[in-house]
């Protein structure tokens, strides 16, 4: 399960986003030194929330790898006491 720490970073994230979002609004499209930075702050912040959405993933794959195991040892537990639901 995800930290505390891990779901504030992850909100941090989006906050940013949005901000950046805002910012992007009210860049005057001849202001090419502003229009770099903003592209360069939009693209660290990409790769930032690509890199959570691969942790997320992770432990959403390992969850479901868990709740097989826990489906299939359950199965069989009841199989061997006679106990057979669909």
């Amino acid at each position: 399960m995800r930290s505390e720490e891990a779901r504030i970073a992850g909100e941090a994230l989006l906050r940013k986003l949005r901000r950046l979002v805002a910012r992007a609004a009210t860049v005057a499209g001849s202001d090419r030194k502003q229009l770099l930075a903003l592209l360069d702050d939009v693209e660290v912040t990409r790769r930032d929330l690509l890199r959570e959405c691969a942790e997320i993933e992770g432990e959403m794959r390992q969850a479901t790898v868990r709740a097989t195991a826990i489906g299939a040892y359950t199965r069989s537990s009841q199989a061997g006491r006679g106990k057979r639901h669909n």
